[in-house]
């Protein structure tokens, strides 16, 4: 869970639900009974690239670790910065309202460009038009993170 290398672009849930049980030495049956299922039905679940949201739940509760977390990063460098659109129906905005992009970034995510920049694999130019980062924060981020 802690890999630098992580994929945020392509998850496969199950894998990583599998992989994060292997590295609790969680045994199957534990499992089963805390899910209410036969090890068939576990198999399934490691299998599948996604899950229902109240399966994730219980998933992150009995395994210590937020999956959601990993979706809402993919989310962060991978879904477009949305403006807001307006209809005609659309009442303006109360200003209470207003969400603001600032601290969004987790330090899975700052790793994560960090560590691209590091392998060469993306240059400053490419991290900020993909993934929309300001070019000054992530300047922040080479001065605060230098390894």
């Amino acid at each position: 869970m802690n890999d630098k290398k992580f994929n945020f672009k392509h998850i496969h849930l199950g894998s990583l639900l599998k992989a994060r049980t292997q590295e609790l030495l969680l045994k199957s049956a534990s499992l089963c009974a805390f899910f209410g299922c036969e090890t068939q039905d576990l198999e399934k679940m490691y299998d599948s690239q996604s899950l229902d949201m109240e399966l994730i739940v219980k998933w992150s509760k009995v395994l210590g670790y937020d999956f959601f977390r990993i979706y809402s990063t993919h989310l962060i460098l991978y879904a477009p910065q949305v403006t807001q659109v307006r209809t005609i129906e659309t009442k303006p905005k109360n200003p209470l309202e207003i969400s603001f992009r600032k601290n969004i970034y987790t330090k899975e995510i700052i790793d994560f460009i960090l560590e691209m920049l590091s392998t060469g694999e993306k240059s400053k130019g490419q991290i900020i038009e993909e993934y929309g980062i300001p070019n000054s924060t992530l300047h922040k981020w080479l001065d605060k993170y230098p390894n």
